[in-house]
């Protein structure tokens, strides 16, 4: 997605951040050049108020619910791993070690 303008900050890295942004865990000056990117780029404007949108429909119908402590770890360990670029499990995050089925000799 892109308006087809040059932009000093690239519509690819403001969609790949875009949660990043919208949850405010990037530094304060990357939120400036995102804000400035958003002044001049209808169109990834127009995606961060759908994404912004939505983000408050699953707050507003699923916020109340608590997150448990260990799927919570798993989730963040992840990202972790793949914020480092490293290879991902084909496993199931949801399920601890105890709940996974037992693998069957053939």
């Amino acid at each position: 997605m892109s308006c087809g303008e040059p932009h000093e900050t690239d519509c690819s890295e403001v969609l790949d951040h875009l949660y990043e942004f919208l949850d405010r865990e990037m530094p304060e000056g990357d939120c400036t050049k995102f804000e400035v990117h958003f002044e001049e780029c209808s169109p990834c404007l127009e995606k961060y108020g759908l994404e912004q949108a939505v983000k408050k429909l699953v707050k507003r119908c699923c916020g109340q619910d608590d997150v448990p402590a260990d799927l919570r770890s798993k989730v963040m360990g992840r990202i972790e791993l793949i914020r480092a670029g490293e290879t991902v499990p084909e496993q199931d995050v949801a399920l601890g070690d105890a709940d996974r089925p037992a693998a069957t000799a053939e």
